[in-house]
């Protein structure tokens, strides 16, 4: 049986972040994740931040608020009702900032702006970081498939034939060592 150290046992794990971008394709009548991720570049300082998304419309040359933070949603009058905050929860160091817009619609195409103000706290000394995120959206009427996701379906029913016929060749080649090894054993028996 199996013993473990108690130092394997009892050790202690820790989450990590990973800032990934935000998908950029909605499609219309759906809702849409829009993702914005900021890391803290060191978990043991205390940190607190505030987040603001802003939105461009397609042609437009402004931005206007969207929302702001997790806890109160202050939203344009064309998102009134439609967004929700999907980002970090019961924390005031928001490292996940994305919201959900419900019912997406073509008008919602454009380019939206995340920003994290965050303020690291040292022993002697404050730290402001500003970080922005931007998310360029498109709309359409249907999903698509990316040709990546193709090419990858592909790639695997491929590599799954492949190894189903060499595997094919290997018992074929065992069985037939295995019949001449017993074929000798049976000669020298005689």
């Amino acid at each position: 049986m199996w013993t473990f150290p108690p130092c394997l046992c009892l050790y202690q794990c820790h989450g990590a972040c990973a800032e990934v971008d935000s998908d950029t394709e909605a499609v219309a009548g759906k809702g849409f994740k829009l993702g914005c991720i900021s890391c803290k570049r060191r978990s043991e300082v205390r940190g607190e931040a505030s987040v603001e998304w802003y939105f461009r419309p397609k042609g437009e040359a402004d931005f206007f608020l969207v929302s702001v933070s997790m806890n109160t949603v202050l939203s344009h009058i064309i998102f009134v009702d439609r967004v929700d905050w999907n980002g970090s929860k019961r924390s005031r160091d928001i490292q996940d900032a994305s919201i959900y817009l419900l019912n997406v619609t073509f008008n919602d195409s454009g380019t939206y702006r995340c920003f994290f103000n965050r303020i690291l706290s040292y022993e002697n000394y404050e730290y402001n970081d500003v970080v922005s995120k931007v998310v360029h959206l498109s709309v359409v009427g249907k999903a698509t498939r990316g040709t990546a996701s193709i090419v990858s379906e592909v790639m695997m029913y491929v590599s799954i034939i492949g190894l189903q016929l060499w595997l094919l060749i290997e018992m074929i080649y065992c069985y037939r060592k295995i019949a001449a090894a017993g074929e000798e054993a049976l000669r020298e028996a005689a």
